[in-house]
């Protein structure tokens, strides 16, 4: 019996909306067995009774970091008592105080000593459960540059794997998670920490659409009720994450959808709902890039917009002509920022298929949505014509 198009008030869409979370650890962890087997090699001397070893975890945000480390922590816990994992999101933790009474609270399974109470007390705490357990620590600091910025870094990786000179127990391993690319976590540490921190370098690239696409279908069977998503819908989403490098654009962009469709009433996501929660969800994230830019390049950046409202033709030198309207620009000048807005994840610049082989610009958002960010993102002085302001109501192209 084909049941009706629209749902009761007490039904939903949402099998375990939980799925959707980004704290979620799936059954199956997609496309990083080559990660999760390098942490567990890490972690097998602790489970032979020894001591862990210790990582760098580097990779851009929504790159499966934190989602690894978690599964591993869940696998490692279903060996036995043998390890005793933390997770530290020094976003929220990075004072010693924050840290440890994290630790403490993960490892003994309830509240630290008050706040008033010495640090000692604490570690005395943590030391007396891992040595009543026979376990060795492990602690993943993810976020870990945010310890940099609080001045705690080096006092608390020091501390930590030298836990073991004062309280008897196994030296502990520590987990460092960084999006930052440009940071050497190592080479932030002081010789002292150095002497005894030596950690694997693994490395977490960005997912490709096609594992994207695998692992929001996933997502979808475990959170979803059957049918209520297309796998033609799905692929559009996977094509947005793939261009924002970030698999969560992906996992809040089926959440946001669906809960439109619920909304509505409806038991199918359309590509209306689709549509309207890839504005909602890509917003931000187009406007933290457009801030970044240069005055230039973000007038150049709301030509280009305007070019493809119009329908006009998106060659390097159609927008190049199409710009000296506003402002006199010259040619090298506008490489340079036609680069810098690619590298920014705005913009695409396409090799060419025609004579002279000239290369095409394709926007990665909705022509208007980048008119508008530009225009409010606008400071005194900029280069952008008032009249650039021109908004249409429209959906993003997905």
């Amino acid at each position: 019996m084909t049941p009706p198009p629209f749902l009761r008030h007490d039904e939903t869409l949402f099998c375990n909306l939980d799925a959707f979370e980004h704290t979620f650890v799936p059954d199956h962890l997609y496309h990083r067995d080559a990660q999760l087997q390098e942490l567990a090699f890490l972690l097998q001397p602790a489970l032979r009774g020894g001591s862990a070893g210790s990582a760098v975890l580097r990779g851009t945000p929504g790159t499966g970091k934190t989602t690894t480390v978690r599964r591993i922590f869940t696998l490692a816990g279903e060996e036995g008592q043998k390890i005793a994992p933390a997770y530290i999101n020094c976003r929220h933790d990075h004072t010693q105080l924050a840290v440890y009474r994290s630790i403490f609270e993960q490892v003994c399974g309830c509240p630290a000593p008050p706040a008033g109470r010495y640090l000692d007390e604490i570690k005395r705490g943590i030391a007396a459960r891992l040595r009543d357990e026979k376990a060795a620590l492990v602690v993943c600091l993810d976020d870990a540059d945010e310890l940099i910025a609080a001045g705690t870094y080096n006092t608390l990786l020091y501390q930590i794997l030298r836990l073991y000179e004062r309280w008897n127990v196994k030296k502990p391993g520590v987990f460092a998670v960084t999006s930052n690319l440009a940071l050497n976590l190592y080479a932030e540490a002081d010789p002292s920490v150095r002497s005894v921190f030596h950690p694997a370098e693994i490395p977490f690239l960005p997912y490709t659409k096609v594992e994207i696409r695998e692992i929001l279908t996933d997502r979808a069977r475990q959170g979803l009720y059957p049918r209520v998503i297309s796998k033609v819908l799905l692929d559009r989403i996977a094509t947005i994450a793939a261009g924002e490098q970030d698999v969560r654009v992906g996992i809040d962009l089926v959440r946001g959808a669906v809960q439109r469709a619920e909304k509505d009433g409806r038991r199918r996501v359309t590509p209306g709902d689709l549509a309207a929660a890839a504005r909602a969800v890509t917003a931000p994230a187009l406007q933290a890039k457009t801030a970044r830019l240069s005055d230039d390049e973000r007038a150049l950046l709301c030509r280009i917009a305007e070019t493809s409202v119009e329908g006009a033709g998106m060659a390097v030198g159609t927008v190049f002509e199409a710009a000296q309207d506003y402002h006199a620009i010259g040619r090298t000048a506008c490489h340079e920022h036609l680069n810098a807005l690619a590298k920014a994840g705005i913009i695409d610049l396409v090799p060419g298929t025609g004579r002279g082989r000239e290369r095409a610009i394709r926007l990665r958002y909705d022509p208007d949505d980048v008119a508008a960010t530009c225009t409010a993102a606008k400071k005194p002085g900029s280069i952008v014509n008032p009249d650039q302001a021109g908004i249409r109501d429209s959906r993003p192209v997905l």
